[in-house]
């Protein structure tokens, strides 16, 4: 009884996760759950073989030694996750509840942790970009970094999340992370204290005459913030404005549109998102923006990704910023998120995007008008010769 059960279940979770990734269209399904017989799927692909599946589950049901592992949501879970692991796209994911939780936790601007923005790369775990002012930024990690033990156990055997699962914790406990730097010899040990982060998205500043708006991130306040900040700037007129985008590692692209709109007085062809099958979408400035006549530079560097590039490459390409610093992280894909009704998620890979004049910045980045070369560790210090070249050249305008 227990053996049907436990395939019974699983039956049903693959029936559904065929229909949900299209698998399993207008078609009969047929199957027999007792031990050894074929699951058939009338329109899947001729090569398939679900049985295979079947084999090795029911293998695990009967005689895997650990019984207490042996978890049939876990191994669920597992199963869709490797389905979308097999794509081969660190952006594409499946997310448990858990997960999704952090998820959304993180783009609220709220987490337990060390505040750093990860990928993978090449199958390594990847620093995107530390977020301002966290203790990843305070401990010297840069992006680029690659994380290659967490508490000492490889991130090379871990999922993406399995990772962030890893580093992240409670307030006041310690990780201990083995990172490999690209113009270091030697592996560096850093053992950064999680904290409670409340991130604020914006921040603006004077230097002078000169505004500065620091964006660390595109997440769910981040337009509140920056209409405060625009209400702020029509105030207290400035000469000119920066905004540093560096260590901004990206969120929602309709945040960084709704952004760009208070720079321009028509509307203005902002991102171009193309998708499967040439069903292309261009997204428009709304136009009567507020700054429209402020003078600006924009900030990036190799922590500046998604969100931010989609702003400073139509900044770029209209002629509207000069852009400064150097060049950005190159994430030309754009994801959308997906609740499914259990509270897992997935978070997938839906189109690539292009600046207004048509170009792809994904995997090569932007490059800067004005290159200036800074380690992003000098950010906010009396070293930040990114910052000083932007405010020069408003300067001398």
């Amino acid at each position: 009884m227990k053996e049907k059960s436990v395939n019974y279940k699983a039956l049903v979770v693959w029936i559904l996760i065929g229909f949900m990734f299209g698998w399993v269209t207008n078609g009969i399904v047929s199957a027999e759950v007792s031990s050894g017989e074929v699951v058939t799927f009338e329109d899947a692909p001729a090569d398939a073989s679900l049985s295979l599946f079947w084999d090795v589950w029911n293998s695990l049901e009967k005689s895997y030694v650990e019984t207490d592992k042996l978890n049939t949501q876990n191994q669920i879970y597992g199963a869709i996750a490797g389905m979308v692991n097999s794509l081969g796209d660190p952006y594409t994911v499946f997310m448990t509840p858990e997960e999704t939780n952090s998820f959304h936790q993180s783009l609220g601007g709220e987490l337990e942790g060390i505040g750093a923005e990860l990928t993978v790369k090449d199958g390594l775990l990847m620093v995107i970009s530390p977020l301002k002012g966290s203790p990843a930024e305070k401990a010297g990690l840069l992006p680029g970094d690659y994380i290659y033990m967490v508490d000492g156990k490889l991130t090379s055997d871990m999922t993406l999340f399995e990772a962030i699962k890893a580093i992240r914790g409670a307030p006041n406990t310690q990780v201990e992370l083995t990172v490999v730097r690209k113009d270091s010899v030697e592996p560096i040990i850093m053992k950064i204290t999680r904290e409670k982060i409340n991130v604020p998205s914006t921040e603006l500043t004077y230097e002078g005459n000169i505004a500065i708006l620091s964006v660390s991130q595109f997440g769910d306040s981040t337009y509140a913030e920056f209409e405060v900040a625009v209400n702020q700037l029509l105030l207290k007129p400035a000469d000119g404005l920066i905004i540093d985008l560096r260590l901004n590692g990206g969120g929602y692209l309709d945040t960084s549109v709704e952004m760009m709109s208070e720079f321009f007085k028509d509307k203005v062809k902002a991102v171009i998102v193309k998708r499967r099958a040439e069903d292309n979408e261009v997204m428009y400035t709304k136009g009567n923006g507020k700054l429209t006549d402020i003078k600006m530079a924009i900030l990036i560097n190799e922590g500046s990704a998604s969100a931010s590039e989609i702003l400073a490459g139509a900044f770029q390409d209209y002629k509207r910023a000069i852009i400064i610093g150097t060049k950005s992280f190159g994430k030309g894909s754009v994801q959308e998120l997906s609740s499914l009704t259990d509270g897992s998620s997935l978070r997938m890979t839906i189109a690539k995007w292009y600046t207004p004049n048509d170009r792809s910045i994904d995997h090569t980045g932007i490059t800067p008008d004005t290159v200036v070369e800074m380690e992003p560790s000098k950010i906010g210090t009396e070293e930040d010769i990114q910052l000083q070249a932007a405010i020069d050249y408003l300067k001398n305008l």
